[in-house]
């Protein structure tokens, strides 16, 4: 029988992955948000059986197959322990956690659960990146350098498709994530034997840090950069990898990628997102976990820690909107 699904969040992601989820023969079921106007009007427009405010009734609800958390990052964790402890097939969308404790946290209960749960990362997703992947992985290229960039203006909290969010985006646990994650993926996750960053400080306006720099030395000597701001005038989001054979820049606004043979269009983020969503109904279908599982996400999530570490001791722990300690 098809799967039931219940959506958390009507923000960007929830729109894209209940338009994916309309093109397979899941079932929209339940739709949680925070707001019940805009929770029944989310729920109408993409054909959800029901809506609620409440996660805990809808995980209550035996019909409910998965559970896909595209709420507000600093939910991830608690949201990710609750729908495994009730039993259902989880996608978590990027970040795990707000922390290496918090995604050690839920990867422990995702592992022992026996569920299919998984994480929303996207950019592993590209065919493209797939097959370069796998001539890295065979020794017939050697990535030498990985850089990502991700340039928004980002003053106010208004995401991608216009909806003025109540909850502020962090630039280094979410998008820097995206990046952190594609390079140790794409080298194969060599052990990381340095990082050095810059993290801003907190912006008088929004409360939190705007700019940052992130770069990791590998055990293979390889060097991975992340950087951006959300000050820039203009949007950049790409990465560019080097290997001892090729270059190959990824545009993801401009959907191209680019070597030393020319350029080649590529698909729109929205539609290589909507591969995160068949992939994971794959792997319930067939009882295996999903390409960005629990366990293969941890690398990421220890170079954060290590970056947000390095802050903490120079400028104090704090809570910042988004961000509660903990």
């Amino acid at each position: 029988m098809p799967p039931n699904i219940c959506m958390v969040g009507y923000g960007m992601m929830g729109v894209w992955h209940s338009e994916a989820l309309r093109r397979t023969d899941a079932v929209l079921h339940t739709l949680v948000g925070r707001r019940p106007d805009a929770a029944a009007a989310f729920a109408q427009q993409y054909g959800y059986r029901r809506w609620t405010t409440s996660l805990a009734e809808a995980l209550a609800n035996p019909a409910v197959d998965i559970v896909v958390l595209a709420s507000p990052s600093e939910h991830h964790e608690a949201q990710a322990l609750a729908c495994l402890a009730a039993g259902k097939h989880t996608l978590i969308e990027i970040p795990i956690a707000m922390t290496l404790a918090g995604a050690e946290r839920v990867v422990a209960a995702g592992e022992a659960s026996g569920l299919v749960y998984g994480l929303c990362h996207p950019m592993r997703f590209r065919p493209e990146r797939a097959a370069l992947r796998a001539r890295l992985q065979s020794g017939e290229d050697h990535l030498r350098h990985f850089a990502g960039r991700f340039f928004i203006h980002r003053l106010e909290n208004v995401g991608a498709t216009g909806y003025r969010r109540s909850w502020a985006d962090n630039i280094l646990w979410h998008h820097f994530c995206h990046f952190v994650d594609l390079g140790l993926y794409m080298a194969g996750f060599p052990p990381v034997t340095r990082v050095q960053s810059h993290l801003g400080l907190p912006h008088p306006a929004t409360g939190v840090p705007m700019e940052g720099t992130v770069l990791m030395e590998t055990a293979a000597d390889q060097s991975l950069l992340v950087h951006g701001s959300y000050h820039a005038a203009f949007r950049l989001y790409d990465d560019l990898i080097v290997t001892d054979r090729d270059s190959y820049v990824c545009e993801n606004i401009g959907n191209t990628l680019r070597n030393g043979a020319g350029t080649v269009p590529i698909a729109a983020e929205q539609d290589n997102c909507a591969r995160v969503i068949t992939d994971f109904l794959a792997a319930v279908r067939e009882g295996r976990q999903p390409l960005a599982d629990g366990p293969s996400v941890l690398p990421a999530m220890r170079v954060l820690q290590a970056v947000q570490d390095d802050w903490d001791a120079r400028h104090g722990a704090r809570a910042l909107p988004g961000r509660p300690l903990g």
